[in-house]
């Protein structure tokens, strides 16, 4: 399940960059349009593709974020925990998931190249505020990848709150993990862990990545 969520992510990352005018422009729109550019960034540049990993956070933490919904993802994740959470313990929350996110998108960057993505009508009303964007990765010699993004509109534009590849939603894989941890250890407990992940040298993911 790890793999699956590192590939979430770094489908996640090719798609969801920030665009100046994003907030006028359709959800569909936004994620073909967008993915066009990522991919073109990561084919070009050759420290991406060789796992530099200070530049490939970087380059996570300014093309990911305002796209996402943290704190909706984050009441999702934690379900129940949330509302038993002091307001202390949920930005704590917030920001260490903000930052494990941002991790394993920049960890999961160099993974692609070539990928040919296509894009399927979108079911949606324009008075709409809650939509999914369905997709799927082509690979030669490979059965197509379904990944589909759930947004919210918002008023400063589409935001992700979701990612789902396969039929295995992100927020669903964490919430378990994160269920588990809070059991075990409490709220505090669960926070910490994620502190401590968070602070290991980034080089560690890309270690990960190749054990994986």
């Amino acid at each position: 399940m790890k793999f699956m969520v590192n590939l979430m992510a770094g489908i996640a990352t090719m798609l969801l960059v920030n665009v100046a005018t994003a907030e006028d422009v359709a959800p569909d729109v936004l994620v073909k349009n967008t993915a066009n550019d990522v991919l073109e960034i990561i084919r070009k540049d050759k420290d991406i593709q060789s796992g530099d990993m200070r530049k490939i956070s970087a380059l996570a933490e300014e093309k990911i974020l305002p796209h996402f919904d943290f704190e909706r993802m984050s009441r999702m994740v934690l379900g129940k925990h949330w509302n038993r959470a002091t307001k202390e313990q949920q930005q704590q929350f917030v920001n260490e998931f903000r930052s494990l996110l941002i991790r394993t998108y920049a960890s999961a960057l160099t993974k692609y190249r070539n990928q040919a993505i296509e894009y399927k009508p979108m079911r949606a009303q324009p008075s709409d505020t809650d939509v999914t964007v369905r997709t799927q990765i082509v690979q030669p010699g490979s059965q197509p990848l379904p990944i589909d993004y759930s947004l919210v509109k918002k008023e400063d534009g589409w935001k992700v709150y979701d990612v789902v590849i396969e039929g295995v939603s992100l927020v669903t894989n964490y919430r378990g993990q994160f269920s588990s941890e809070v059991r075990q250890s409490g709220m505090d407990g669960l926070i910490q862990r994620l502190a401590d992940k968070n602070k290991q040298p980034s080089s560690s993911a890309a270690s990960d990545r190749k054990q994986g």
